[in-house]
């Protein structure tokens, strides 16, 4: 009996433990893509801003040197001349091109590590679509199966 015994505590530690590396893994591959989602949550907002300075120069760019405009430094609106905000506008922007190129790479490089750790676990999302080939051929069998309805066809 005392065999037995342990033997079904071991199968309970051994089915806790797999679990929880289950859940383990489960919580990596999120915590993965919640760092691809932030890093391509930030490359928008930069890509946005560079759009904006684009803008911003190609409109100083045809204005006098010498006449005065005004920029949000801090939250603080300050009065300055082109001359001196053109060159400040035109570093950023090119900083944020440099930042624009290290994101990018950074968020292909976590995709790769996304799709290694799914290989490394053996991942398979559920919601994803399968092969474009395994789709029906009809139509209208299409969209019946995409809204998730079944038709019965009479004899």
């Amino acid at each position: 009996m005392a065999t037995t015994d342990g033997a079904k505590k071991q199968a309970k530690t051994a089915s806790k433990s797999a679990s929880k590396s289950n859940e383990e893994i489960i919580q990596g591959f999120q915590r993965l893509r919640t760092e691809q989602r932030q890093l391509a949550s930030k490359l928008s907002e930069l890509e946005m801003d560079l759009n904006e300075h684009k803008l911003v120069i190609e409109t100083l760019q045809n204005v006098d040197a010498d006449r005065k405009c005004f920029r949000m430094v801090g939250g603080v609106l300050v009065e300055r001349t082109v001359k001196e905000v053109l060159p400040a506008l035109t570093s950023n922007r090119d900083q944020m091109t440099k930042v624009i190129e290290v994101l990018t790479s950074q968020i292909t490089t976590k995709g790769q590590e996304i799709n290694d750790f799914k290989e490394k676990n053996n991942i398979k999302i559920q919601n994803q679509n399968e092969l474009p080939s395994a789709a029906p051929n009809n139509e209208g069998d299409n969209k019946v199966a995409n809204q998730g309805v079944l038709v019965g066809t009479k004899p």
